[in-house]
């Protein structure tokens, strides 16, 4: 796999929803403690992507110009609970969310250059639903939820690739319209129950049965793409069967794994899967990355890698987002 918001692409999944804003409580709870050296590296990270965004509501690193990657940078700001209509990021998310909207095609609302920009622009827009005073994110996300069922609907795997007119699929891309179309039915979105399970049916037939999950079939599982398969599950409420305890079985295995090629997105893909899963195995994984990430963290607060400095500091920020809870994707 090759990690790339441009064709051909490698996956990262990240994971938020958002319910209207009557329903959504952005204070942080006083029986949740924070450990002060995790309110440190996400506040100099976040600080690092607002002042290194640019005026179009972007990034100009590697692949900060990606809609996908802008996408993820939007739900770093609302996994910490910023205010994004008054808080001191509060120009910075709705210039994001202004980006992502400027992407999208009147035609189809197809958004960015491929079905991974398009699966995380439209999960920010879902995150973003509900929160962000601004009305055309409403019929933006519904017509981008509209692309994705259409380019199910077309293809015989139950899946999706590369772009809305593929016909093969893989794990990656699968799994990240999978959480997307997730989101927007939490927002308040109709998606069809048959998409969900069309979808979740892919994904099983890739699943080997010591439950690692391969990239295009069963064969060739790792970590990295388990995670996304025991995540995918979990959000879609699923977590009964064989299936799900082998792959879980095997993430427990793999605690110690890191993924040298792609460690941003395997860290969070890998936290949220163990959160949703088994509370002990996260609760030590966690540790362990709020350890590993405090000594990569530069002192501008973004951090390396050679996919860039916004799309690294956004992964880096997601997999530690699941102890602030704000989001409901973070309820059990």
């Amino acid at each position: 796999m090759r990690l790339s918001f441009r064709l051909p692409a490698a996956a990262i999944l990240v994971a938020g929803f958002v319910v209207p804003a009557t329903a959504q409580d952005l204070r942080r709870r006083p029986d949740d403690p924070i450990p002060a050296q995790l309110e440190t590296l996400y506040e100099r990270g976040l600080s690092y992507l607002a002042k290194s965004q640019n005026d179009e509501g972007s990034w100009n690193d590697q692949m900060g110009s990606e809609p996908g990657v802008v996408g993820l940078c939007t739900i770093a700001f609302l996994a910490h609970g910023e205010d994004p209509n008054y808080g001191p990021y509060a120009k910075n998310i709705k210039k994001a969310v202004e980006f992502i909207l400027s992407r999208q095609r009147e035609s189809n609302g197809y958004i960015g250059s491929s079905m991974y920009n398009h699966g995380f622009a439209t999960l920010a827009l879902a995150e973003a639903y509900g929160a962000v005073d601004d009305p055309k994110i409403a019929p933006a996300l519904k017509k981008a939820v509209e692309l994705i069922l259409n380019a199910q609907s077309r293809n015989a795997s139950g899946g999706w690739r590369y772009t809305p007119e593929s016909r093969d699929a893989d794990t990656t891309v699968s799994g990240c319209q999978l959480v997307a179309l997730l989101g927007a039915r939490n927002a308040g979105v109709p998606v069809p129950d048959e998409a969900i399970k069309k979808g979740l049916a892919y994904m099983a037939r890739c699943r080997g049965g010591d439950g690692a999950y391969g990239y295009t079939s069963a064969g060739g599982g790792k970590p990295t793409l388990t995670a996304i398969g025991v995540t995918c599950l979990a959000l879609a409420k699923e977590k009964e069967g064989k299936g799900f305890t082998n792959s879980l079985g095997y993430l427990r295995d793999n605690l110690n794994y890191r993924d040298r090629h792609y460690p941003y997105y395997f860290e969070y893909y890998m936290s949220q899967a163990l959160f949703h899963a088994d509370e002990a195995a996260w609760n030590e994984w966690n540790s362990k990355n709020l350890r590993y990430l405090s000594t990569l963290q530069r002192p501008d607060g973004s951090w390396p890698g050679n996919k860039g400095e916004s799309f690294n500091t956004a992964g880096a920020l997601l997999s530690l987002a699941l102890n602030y809870r704000y989001l409901p994707i973070y309820e059990k």
